[in-house]
């Protein structure tokens, strides 16, 4: 009899610095939980879907998106001290550049057929947030996915492939039409939903409400379905 797991989708996008945070605190949940196993599954979402191809500079980004430097100040602040805290570094220096995401789960979409999903995740997140590389140009991905084994051929072609960026966008409209509106988003055995970067407990706790019983011994019983006794 195959275990039953518990399955945790993750909407989340790689521009977004607290579904970083969420991914590691999700992960030491999962490295602390005892009970039965637990399965991620990565979504993608697009946070700012209008950004333009040659990206946006750190000043012109978050101007824009929140009007204040001194309030953005105080959010990268924060920020700095939560990834700390989850063996982060946060880079919010001059190189650092906002992109648009889309090729990149164009990418992992792939990827996740393939079985390298988690990593790839990871590892562009790093790239964006820690390392400032700008994820907007086709020879620093071919670099990237050329550490996964792809040959610069394959990467252009999942890159320039429309069928892959229209399932894209279907799978995050899915998303925005059950109601997600920001991430990350957690939803735990297709039931529970976790939103924002929580605390490990949080997401402990959810893993003990979906968990089945764990049956230690069998004795003599009777099936209410079948009607053996």
């Amino acid at each position: 009899m195959q275990e039953e797991k518990i399955k945790v989708a993750v909407v989340s996008d790689v521009a977004c610095p607290w579904c970083y945070v969420g991914k590691r605190r999700l992960e030491a949940a999962i490295k602390d939980w005892k009970g039965t196993p637990v399965e991620i599954e990565w979504h993608p979402y697009q946070l700012d879907p209008t950004i333009p191809d040659e990206g946006l500079d750190r000043v012109t980004y978050l101007t824009n998106k929140f009007g204040d430097l001194e309030r953005v100040q105080e959010m990268t602040d924060r920020l700095v001290e939560a990834g700390e805290g989850e063996g982060i570094t946060f880079n919010f220096g001059d190189k650092w550049l906002a992109v648009n995401t889309l090729p990149l789960h164009q990418l992992l979409q792939v990827a996740g057929a393939e079985g390298f999903k988690d990593a790839l995740k990871e590892r562009f997140l790093k790239a964006y947030f820690d390392e400032n590389l700008h994820l907007n140009k086709s020879e620093i991905l071919i670099q990237i996915m050329g550490e996964f084994g792809w040959e610069a051929e394959k990467t252009t072609q999942v890159l320039a492939d429309e069928n892959i960026a229209y399932a894209v966008k279907q799978e995050i409209a899915h998303y925005q039409q059950r109601g997600v509106t920001g991430v990350p988003f957690f939803i735990i055995n297709d039931k529970y939903g976790i939103s924002g970067a929580q605390p490990k407990s949080v997401f402990l706790e959810a893993f003990a409400q979906v968990a089945p019983i764990e049956v230690i011994s069998e004795g003599d019983s009777c099936d209410p379905t079948t009607g053996v006794c």
